[in-house]
């Protein structure tokens, strides 16, 4: 069996809003959490509490990812935005030209 190579390069990755789609996931998470708290017996009686503890723990761990892309925007923004003075820095003529 011969080994697989790819054909072409791998397409760049899609960047899009992806803040607010953190955001809007982890408010998602802890609005079924909410929901599912007033029924915690229903779950309780048939051995499914970890349903309500898994919303609240997607909550959580959404929590964590809006800090970690939101810095990540910034992380990313600072660089274009120093790339953007690096060129042009060196676009312009010196004193000499």
């Amino acid at each position: 069996m011969a080994k697989w190579t790819p054909r072409h390069e791998a397409p760049e990755p899609l960047e899009g809003p992806i803040v607010s789609t953190i955001v809007g996931g982890t408010i998602l998470w802890f609005v079924m959490f909410l929901v599912q708290v007033p029924f915690y017996g229903w779950f309780a009686d048939r051995d499914l509490t970890w349903w309500v503890w898994t919303c609240l723990a997607g909550a959580g761990l959404g929590l964590i990812g809006i800090w970690y892309v939101r810095g990540r925007d910034a992380a990313i923004k600072r660089a274009a935005a120093a790339e953007t003075a690096q060129d042009a820095q060196t676009e312009e003529p010196g004193p000499h030209a």
